[in-house]
């Protein structure tokens, strides 16, 4: 038999029974697109996050007061505290040669005021290397001054939804706002940002370290974050920061160093291994779409003994009849597998629509297993029915018409 009457005769049998063919087509479509969609959908959640951890900065170092880990034994005893980290810490941290930029980090709410209007927003202390570190950019004016940061000057920068709510169309630049009952001239104006890490940059007012503590009444940093000069030097700067900080602290490591590569690295094997899980949970849809194809090509060849037997009848061998049906269900499966690709596809661009600021992407490895696994569930449920009919003798299936 040639491969064009092969085909042929396949595809008139798979047009046929358009409803039949239908169904099954519907089913092993939804098993692909499934698969494609959810792992899509892990993958574009791992690239956000990578992307929001990047935004904060390169070779980044966060420095927080307190350990993180447990070290077994007795409790501590009742009134035992770790040390508080202070604006004279992240002054000692910038000594160190591996270390690039630092930047203490106070945060708190407070009301801010100006030519009757009110608005309750973030209050971020920090020092002008805090625009590097964290790849901020100016619209107008500009930052925080450098210098001594242990003083408090009475200086601020807008975010664009701050400047917009306080002040409309008019420019800030040298008026002054009231923080809780202090007053701060506006010095500089920052490019829209949107959320990082769940903080609205837009809507917050950032002032000098040594004057938020003094807004605050609190001598606690709430994050120090440090900027390595290299990729190279963060080992090294992660053991000096270490090293500064028990020593001015009696001996105590009571901090906790969490770099930012370390962080991406865990993140990124967190959703990696959720998203193959999530992959392989929807690829069980499609050994339901092949028990699917197996079931109904059962019935099928109920349907069709006469014709098998016909086709024996005139020198069909029993190769021949499972090579027919075998090549019919692998065009089922060729073809659903081609409806669930267009519609993962549409579907992604839905959801892209939907969720314009999230990296909707299907990882690439996606459609390939996807119909892969479409195609070898399509064959190997439709061996059972191509055997079944392939063992048919002629003469009983042509006595069955």
């Amino acid at each position: 038999m040639k491969a064009t009457d092969l085909l042929g005769f396949c595809g008139r049998a798979v047009t046929g029974y358009p409803l039949r063919s239908g169904l099954m087509l519907l089913a092993m479509a939804i098993g692909v697109a499934a698969v494609v969609l959810l792992s899509s959908l892990g993958e574009s959640t791992r690239r956000y996050v990578t992307r929001q951890f990047s935004s904060l900065g390169t070779h980044l170092l966060i420095i927080l007061p307190g350990r993180s880990e447990t070290t077994g034994g007795p409790p501590p005893m009742m009134g035992q505290t770790p040390r508080d980290l202070t604006i004279a810490d992240a002054i000692a941290l910038s000594r160190s040669h591996a270390v690039r930029r630092v930047a203490p980090i106070v945060v708190g709410s407070a009301p801010v005021a100006t030519g009757g209007r009110e608005r309750e927003i973030s209050i971020l202390g920090s020092t002008a290397d805090l625009l590097e570190i964290r790849n901020l950019t100016l619209a107008n004016g500009r930052f925080l001054p450098a210098g001594d940061i242990s003083r408090a000057e009475a200086v601020c920068v807008l975010g664009h939804t701050a400047r917009k709510e306080l002040f409309g169309n008019q420019s800030p630049l040298g008026r002054f706002v009231r923080i809780g009952e202090w007053r701060f001239r506006v010095i500089g104006i920052l490019t829209p940002k949107g959320q990082s890490l769940g903080v609205d940059i837009s809507d917050v007012a950032i002032i000098p370290v040594a004057s938020a503590t003094a807004l605050f009444n609190t001598e606690t940093l709430f994050r120090v974050l440090v900027q390595a000069r290299d990729r190279d030097a963060i080992p090294r700067a992660k053991r000096e920061i270490l090293a500064t900080i028990r020593e001015r602290h009696e001996g105590e490591d009571d901090i906790t160093v969490i770099t930012q590569d370390a962080l991406l690295s865990t993140f990124d094997r967190i959703l990696r291994t959720l998203t193959l899980a999530v992959a392989g949970i929807a690829a069980i849809s499609l050994a339901v779409a092949g028990i699917l194809i197996m079931n109904v090509m059962l019935i099928a060849i109920s349907q069709r003994t006469a014709e098998i037997g016909l086709l024996k009848a005139i020198g069909a061998t029993r190769r021949q009849v499972l090579l027919l049906f075998l090549v019919e269900s692998t065009l089922l499966s060729l073809a659903g597998a081609l409806a669930g690709l267009l519609l993962s596809a549409a579907g992604l661009a839905v959801l892209q629509r939907i969720f314009p600021q999230f990296p909707m992407a299907a990882p690439w490895w996606a459609p390939v297993a996807a119909a892969g696994t479409a195609l070898f569930t399509g064959s190997l449920f439709g061996m059972l029915p191509a055997r079944r009919a392939a063992r048919l003798d002629a003469v009983a299936a042509l006595a069955e018409k």
